[in-house]
C-alpha cells in the first residue's frame, strides 16, 4: 500500500504549495471567466511592457486537463525536496524554481524574437503562452541528470525512466496535444541542462530572497507602467538628466513622497 497523501503532502510542502497555487488560480481563472489572453505571455505584450507576466503565465491553466496533466507531473517530481543528501531538498527545489520560472520565460521570449527578427515568422509576435510545464520540464531534467534511476509517475498510471521523461514528454505532448507549446518546453528542458551541469549555480537563500525582492518590484512597476493595475501610492516619471524613471511611493496622508530609481528593467500550453 502507498503512504497516505497526509503524509506524502508533508514531504512534499514545497510542491503541495505550488500545486495549491496553480489549483487556486485556475479556480479563479474559471469563475472570473479570464481568458489566457489576459494572463499568458506572448512577445507582442512583452514589448509592451507586461513583464509581469513572465509569472502569471507559468501559473495559470486555462483548462482542467492542462491544470492535471501539469499538476500529476509536478507531484511525481516532488520527490527532489526529499533528496537533500545528494545536493538538492527543498531549499533547493525553492531556490532554482523561481530561476526556472524566470529563465524559462525569458527564453521562451529569446527565441520568439530570433524567429521573428531572424526568420521573419510574425506569427510568433502573437503566440499566447500559459502554463507550469516550463518549469515541469526543467525539473525533469535536472532529476533525470542527477538521479537517472528515477521513475517518473503520471496520473499514477503511467511510469517513465526519468533519464528519457524530458524528451518522451516533449514527443509525446506535442502530438497528443496540437496546442502545446514545443518552445516553451524545449526551453524548460535548456534551463534544466544548464542548472544541473552547473552553467547556472550559485543560489543560496540571500540570493533567492535578493531575487524574489526584485521580481516583487519588477512586477509592480510592470503591472504600472502597462496601466494593467493602477496603484494610487506610485507613480512613475521621466526624470530630465538621466534615461531612468523616477519612482515616487506617495503617502497617502500628506504630500511627503520617497523618491527611488530604477532600471527599466496564437495559444501555446506550456
Amino acid at each position: 500500500m502507498g503512504k497516505p497523501l497526509i503524509y506524502e503532502i508533508w514531504e512534499k510542502p514545497a510542491t503541495s504549495c505550488i500545486i495549491a497555487i496553480c489549483s487556486l488560480i485556475w479556480f479563479y481563472i474559471q469563475k472570473k471567466g479570464i481568458g489566457y489572453s489576459h494572463v499568458g505571455l506572448s512577445y507582442d505584450t512583452a514589448l509592451e511592457g507586461h513583464h509581469w507576466r513572465i509569472i502569471t503565465s507559468a501559473f495559470s491553466h486555462i483548462s482542467i486537463l492542462h491544470l492535471v496533466f501539469n499538476m500529476s507531473a509536478l507531484w511525481s517530481l516532488g520527490v527532489i525536496e526529499q533528496l537533500g543528501h545528494v545536493g538538492l531538498g527543498v531549499e533547493y527545489y525553492l531556490h532554482y524554481t523561481m530561476l526556472l520560472v524566470v529563465l524559462s520565460g525569458l527564453l521562451v521570449l529569446g527565441i520568439y524574437h530570433i524567429l521573428i527578427k531572424r526568420f521573419n515568422l510574425d506569427y510568433f509576435r502573437r503566440v499566447t503562452a500559459v502554463g507550469y510545464s516550463c518549469v515541469v520540464f526543467g525539473w525533469m531534467t535536472i532529476l533525470s541528470t542527477k538521479q537517472p534511476s528515477s521513475k517518473l509517475e503520471l496520473f499514477g498510471l503511467l511510469s517513465l525512466p526519468i533519464s528519457f521523461a524530458p524528451f518522451e514528454s516533449l514527443i509525446f505532448t506535442s502530438i497528443i496535444v496540437p496546442q502545446a507549446s514545443f518552445i516553451g518546453h524545449l526551453s524548460g528542458i535548456i534551463v534544466g541542462y544548464a542548472i544541473a551541469w552547473g552553467v547556472i549555480h550559485g543560489m543560496n537563500n540571500y540570493w533567492a530572497v535578493s531575487m524574489l525582492g526584485w521580481m516583487v518590484l519588477v512586477f509592480i512597476l510592470s503591472l504600472k507602467k502597462s496601466g494593467t493595475y493602477d496603484f494610487s501610492f506610485l507613480e512613475i516619471e521621466s526624470v530630465e538628466e538621466s534615461s531612468l524613471p523616477s519612482v515616487r511611493f506617495l503617502s497617502p496622508g500628506n504630500g511627503r513622497t520617497l523618491q527611488m530609481s530604477a532600471s527599466d528593467v496564437g495559444l501555446n500550453l506550456v
